[in-house]
């Protein structure tokens, strides 16, 4: 073999031995960053089967359908309802007979790919099946998720098909698994935390990142505007929550947050209904509507202090649901429970 001829095969073995250094160098790593995705996302799967199946409850209605549906539905195929009870059921309150801290209702609609959501101010004065005209929170107390749903559906006249029910706890570890949230402080605030250490949260105003302690305080103070606009905090805080959770770099904590809100939550949702949802998420372009119910507030005869909804906002209310939802709109509640509930209903409706 010529000189020549030498050279151009040990030119040809470098190229061969580079290519394979090449191959190795992108082939291996793209591998192992697979197996790897791979792995940690059948983990995360599987954590999240587990804490779904976990914090499974009925309702414990007929059917487990809405009295205000025709059919049953699932998020796969329909459009969907999902009301969220946050409650505190902390050592220091019986969470038997614990109030709902924050109700809002939610309504998916699959074609739009949207979200409404409302907020009923706590305070507001409603008939709780049974029990008579009281504020909406106490229902919770009265009756658990499932009287807070019966109350929520005479109220507004719109079906509840899924609950989601969420203690602090579980707020305050899902802002921290996430690192905190960035977000518009209104104004000066003073409250107690978690654990009702007086004056244990000072913020002042402005743009700044909350912790899960610091974000709870500022969506449940009352002390400095109305209920009103604590619902339409509330609501911020949670598209603020959302869109930080979706983001990047929330994809590796998913498995501590998973864990967290599923130590911490009670729903009637099934693992394979959860995965519907999935859709929503995946949508850059989702919205997330604000709905409002006007109204006022004052003392009334027994001197305690209500929100009195608007009865024509209520209705608007209503019926922007109900088109969400693709519902029949009406001028007039079509749907009542009695206040003449059985003494043995009343009852039964204490285990729940």
């Amino acid at each position: 073999m010529s000189k020549n001829s030498e050279n151009i095969s040990r030119v040809k073995k470098r190229k061969q031995k580079s290519r394979k250094k090449l191959i190795f160098f992108i082939i291996v790593p793209l591998s192992i960053l697979l197996i790897t995705t791979v792995s940690y996302g059948a983990h995360v799967y599987n954590t999240a089967q587990e804490a779904a199946n976990d914090s499974f409850q009925k309702i414990g209605r007929d059917g487990e359908k809405s009295a205000l549906r025709d059919e049953s539905v699932t998020p796969v195929e329909d459009n969907v309802s999902v009301l969220i009870i946050g409650v505190d059921d902390s050592e220091a309150r019986n969470e038997n007979n614990s109030r709902s801290d924050t109700l809002m209702l939610a309504t998916f609609n699959k074609d739009e790919k949207d979200v409404n959501i409302v907020s009923i101010p706590r305070d507001s004065y409603v008939n709780v099946p049974g029990y008579g005209y009281t504020k909406i929170n106490h229902a919770h107390a009265y009756g658990g998720h499932r009287k807070a749903i019966e109350t929520v559906e005479n109220f507004l006249n719109v079906p509840v098909d899924y609950f989601v029910k969420l203690n602090f706890e579980a707020f305050i570890e899902m802002v921290d698994t996430i690192g905190g949230i960035e977000f518009d402080v209104p104004f000066e605030m003073s409250e107690l935390d978690s654990d009702d250490n007086q004056d244990a949260i000072h913020l002042m105003p402005g743009y700044q990142r909350l912790n899960g302690e610091e974000a709870l305080a500022l969506a449940r103070t009352r002390k400095y505007d109305s209920d009103l606009e604590r619902g339409k905090r509330q609501q911020e805080i949670i598209k603020t929550i959302i869109k930080e959770t979706a983001s990047a770099s929330s994809v590796l904590k998913l498995d501590d947050l998973i864990t967290s809100v599923g130590d911490n939550m009670n729903t009637n949702l099934t693992f394979s209904e959860m995965k519907s949802f999935l859709s929503y998420g995946l949508n850059t372009n989702l919205a997330i509507n604000s709905i409002t119910m006007d109204g006022e507030g004052g003392k009334m005869e027994d001197g305690l202090w209500y929100y009195q909804v608007d009865e024509q906002s209520r209705s608007e209310v209503e019926n922007e649901l109900r088109e969400h939802l693709d519902l029949p709109v009406s001028t007039e509640k079509n749907y009542d429970f009695t206040q003449e509930n059985s003494e043995e209903e009343i009852q039964n409706s204490s285990s729940y």
